[in-house]
């Protein structure tokens, strides 16, 4: 076997993104290992018949790649030592920065700006082409010349027959042909104005027959749905008739019961009665409650100003009356104000009066209680005259 690829799989190094500075010392390089045969430099490429077998002592040693990596390693810290021993420029004080200056022999003049020169130039119209001449090839051999006489190849009076026969004679032919194929074609028109007057005949049966049979078919719908129609009114005609009969039993009974539910509850009724219910009646019965209520406050108010009287006449005769006071003379009652009698005849009963005899005690207390009675029935029969009215 020529070849046989035996490494193993690794990950690849991690490369940095940027380069360090000029002084940082450079990573160790390890040696290139091909994972992708493509890029394997060990493997041949085209025809192998031919190839020269490397031997296997040829091959690099693992000694020999240490040594190589260590004379690597020696000549990286060789170069870093001697970058730390070149003298650099100090760096710039603080607020200042340092700026590129021309050191060589020759100064140039830089500039942001580059120089732009324009230049013009004018090339001469270009002339027409002239036509390329015909190509004539040149002259080989020798010209050779023969000379032939009239009548010697060709004579056409003779030559001419037997074209002038061949073409009347396919003239003829055509013609005949073309006079056949005319009374063919008359033929064949005079059976095709036959076919067809035939055709055209059996047409018009065809339909006068289509149409009378569609005539007939329209007549047969036609009685039907009459016939449908009739026995749909008859059916109509016996439905009504069976629901009036059945509305009229139906609807004898229920008039009059309507009537009298209609009057029992209210609908049909007299207006004069009506008005009377509905308008004398509470105005009525308005106007008693308010003489009632009337009467009662009457006799409330009397019967307070009975008990108020009876009371101060009560505490004035049981005070002992002293003997210079005299009886003061009673005034007449008068029966349309029953209010002023009471409050004089309580003032009367207030001055003290003389008592000439114990006979006249009772006639003096009997009295009041008389014009009281008076003045209530004289209410009680106001009170009645207005319920009257």
């Amino acid at each position: 076997v020529p070849y046989s690829y035996s490494s193993r799989p690794r990950a690849l190094s991690a490369r940095p993104r940027y380069r360090g500075p000029p002084g940082a010392a450079e990573p160790e390089k390890e040696p290139i290992r091909y994972v992708n045969l493509m890029y394997e430099p060990r493997v041949v490429r085209g025809n192998t018949y031919a190839l020269q077998l490397i031997p296997v002592s040829t091959q690099p040693n693992a000694l020999e790649i240490q040594r190589q990596r260590e004379a690597r390693k020696r000549a990286l810290a060789r170069k870093h030592a001697e970058e730390q021993m070149r003298q650099r420029t100090p760096e710039p004080v603080e607020g200042r920065e340092h700026i590129h200056v021309q050191t060589e022999l020759y100064l140039e003049e830089i500039s942001d700006r580059i120089i732009e020169v324009d230049m013009e130039c004018q090339t001469d119209a270009f002339l027409d082409r002239p036509p390329t001449p015909f190509f004539i090839p040149a002259k080989t051999g020798k010209d050779v010349a023969t000379q032939i006489e009239e009548g010697e190849l060709f004579d056409f009076d003779i030559e001419v027959k037997p074209i002038v026969e061949v073409l009347i004679g396919k003239t003829v032919e055509q013609a005949l042909l073309e006079v056949m194929e005319e009374e063919e074609l008359a033929q064949l028109w005079a059976r095709q104005r036959a076919y067809t007057e035939l055709r055209n005949a059996e047409l018009a049966e065809v339909q006068r027959l289509e149409e009378q049979d569609r005539r007939y078919r329209e007549e047969k719908e036609r009685r039907h749905r009459q016939h449908m129609q009739m026995l749909q009114k008859q059916k109509e005609t016996t439905e009504k008739i069976a629901a009036r009969a059945f509305a009229q039993h139906y609807l004898a009974d229920l008039i009059p019961s309507v009537f009298n539910n209609l009057r029992e509850s209210g609908y049909f009724y007299d207006p004069i009665e009506r008005d009377i219910e509905t308008e004398f009646l509470p105005w009525l019965m308005r106007e008693v409650e308010e003489t009632l209520e009337r009467k009662v406050l009457g006799r409330m108010m009397v019967d307070s100003l009975i008990c108020m009287v009876v009371g101060k006449r009560l505490d004035a005769f049981s005070h002992e009356p002293l003997p210079g006071q005299t009886e003061a003379p009673a005034e007449e009652p008068r029966p349309a104000d029953t209010a002023p009698q009471v409050a004089g005849e309580t003032e009367a009963a207030e001055q003290p009066v003389e008592e000439k005899g114990e006979t006249d005690q009772p006639v003096a207390e009997e009295q009041p209680s008389r014009r009281i009675s008076s003045q209530v029935e004289e209410t009680d029969e106001a009170g009645t005259e207005d319920l009257e009215t």
